[in-house]
Parts: C-alpha cells; structure tokens; sequence
C-alpha cells in the first residue's frame, strides 16, 4: 500500500506540541500552539522541526521569544517563560530516531524525487493535450 501520510502529510510526533493550547485570547477562546505560529507569521511544523532540533533548553529559550511577541493571548505577557517550558516537554525526543528524523525531513521538504515526479505527470499531461489537439485538427474531409 502507498504511503500512508498523503492526505495528511504532517508528521504526528508533533500534535501533541501543536495542538496544545497557549491559554485564551481576549474572547475566551483557547489558542493552540499551532495558531501561535501561524500567527506570527511561521510555518508551525517547519518551526516544530527547528525547535526539536535545538533540544530541550534551546527550544525552551526559542519558544519563550517566540511567545513573547504574541500579544492576543494576554496571560502570556507575565507568564510565556513558564508556559514554554511546559510546551517544550511536549516536544518529541530523540532527533536520531528514524521516524523523527523522517517527520523532520517530511517538513521541511525532503522527500525525494516528489517535484520531480509531479512535473513529470504535468509533462505527459501536457502531451497528451498537444497529441488530441494536433489528432483532431486535420482531418476535415
């Protein structure tokens, strides 16, 4: 069976960080760490994949920076250096193990051989449009 990650390609090692929440904005509403990345402006699994990278204390001091600057949830003003190290628990461990080192990959773009497969299906798509267009211009008889 094909790979089993195509319709969602994201590596599941980092819902338990992504999904977690940061606290409540304003209104109530609870606000994930995926919205916090994506809020200011990150790709939220390539962001997970560098902070895994940097280890426990490296993504503690990243994360903590990152939730400094996010202002629409305002417990984080007095408190993002606790709630990121209570986040950076959630991160995966163990960069060396394959599958974490396959989610990175997946990421950040590494699969092999994927755009060279998805322009050679536009290739042949494109031929055979030109090969229906030519057949069946001509014969007008």
């Amino acid at each position: 069976m094909g790979d089993s990650n195509v319709l969602n390609p994201h590596p599941p090692e980092f819902d338990r960080f992504l999904y977690a929440s940061v606290g409540e904005d304003r209104n109530g509403y609870a606000v994930a760490v995926l919205s916090t990345l994506a809020r200011l402006g990150l790709d939220p699994w390539k962001e997970t994949a560098d902070l895994v990278t940097l280890g426990r204390d490296g993504a503690r001091a990243r994360l903590a920076a990152l939730l400094a600057q996010f202002r629409d949830v305002p417990a984080l003003a007095s408190n993002h250096g606790r709630i990121a190290r209570d986040l950076s628990q959630l991160l995966p461990e163990g960069l060396a193990s394959g599958s974490l080192k396959r989610a990175a990959s997946t990421v950040t773009g590494d699969r092999p051989g994927t755009s060279k497969a998805i322009w050679a299906v536009l290739a042949i798509i494109f031929l055979l449009l030109q090969m229906f267009m030519v057949g069946g211009s001509g014969s007008g008889e």
